[in-house]
């Protein structure tokens, strides 16, 4: 039996050529992408390039009409569903953070550990030494060591996504995908944030959707464009900037 081009890669994710369509728009159309284990990789685009149903096609909740989309080399995605994706260490943040917010920040990580057990989550529930230890790291990471105790919903928007991004850290994700971090976040919250995902891709592999420009060139990494469905240019931001297409369809003169 021959290998897939994806096994003859060394590619944590490998996408090619696929397409979705939705009452016959191209929503993405032969889309093309790689991504190392890891790197960081930023993603661009007008709206309607297809950022959105690129993350939903990876995590399962979109099916391609056509294409391969694999993970680790020798995942077919396309045959799972979202929570055997989810699974297999693929960890998704969504634009709006969505937290437990009558819950403390402490409780919202607890209720996130890997072999989630909110189902039985009780009183009489006691978190391991090593649980402990996991919760502190991930509370210093997110920056919010110093409100553990705070009630999740009395937390600033930008606090509430570094919580929601320390919630999939609890799941060990070996890949997490992150929408748009930056969006309503003040520019010191900004600039923490991109300092948190730095840190984060220190040991795992990250996909960034942003329109931020400023945050994008503070993350440093290499940029992917979409344009209509497929990837327009890639490149360090300088590069894709002065792309003419790329400041034809999305920068501006």
């Amino acid at each position: 039996m021959s290998e897939t081009p994806a096994q003859l890669t060394s590619a944590l994710l490998y996408l090619d050529g696929v397409t979705v369509s939705f009452d016959g728009f191209r929503a993405l159309n032969e889309l093309s992408l790689v991504v190392e284990p890891g790197e960081m990789r930023a993603i661009i685009g007008p709206n309607g390039a297809g950022k959105t149903t690129m993350m939903d096609v990876v995590t399962g909740k979109t099916r391609p009409d056509k294409g391969e989309v694999f993970f680790e080399g020798h995942v077919d995605l396309t045959t799972l569903d979202e929570a055997e994706i989810a699974n297999l260490g693929i960890g998704r943040k969504f634009q709006k953070p969505t937290v437990f917010e009558h819950h403390t920040v402490l409780d919202n990580l607890r209720l996130a550990l890997a072999g989630d057990r909110r189902a039985g989550f009780n009183i009489f529930w006691r978190e391991s030494d090593e649980e402990r230890s996991r919760i502190e790291s991930i509370l210093k990471i997110v920056r919010l060591g110093d409100h553990s105790n705070r009630l999740a919903g009395g937390l600033s928007h930008g606090q509430k996504q570094w919580l929601e991004i320390g919630m999939l850290l609890a799941q060990e994700p070996k890949l997490l995908l992150v929408d748009e971090p930056a969006a309503g976040m003040t520019d010191a919250e900004t600039h923490q944030t991109a300092e948190l995902l730095r840190e984060i891709n220190r040991e795992r592999t990250v996909i960034v959707v942003e329109h931020d420009m400023t945050f994008v060139r503070e993350l440093g990494v290499r940029v992917t464009v979409l344009h209509e469905g497929s990837v327009l240019a890639e490149g360090s931001l300088d590069q894709v900037s002065a792309d003419e297409r790329v400041i034809e369809v999305y920068l501006g003169r």
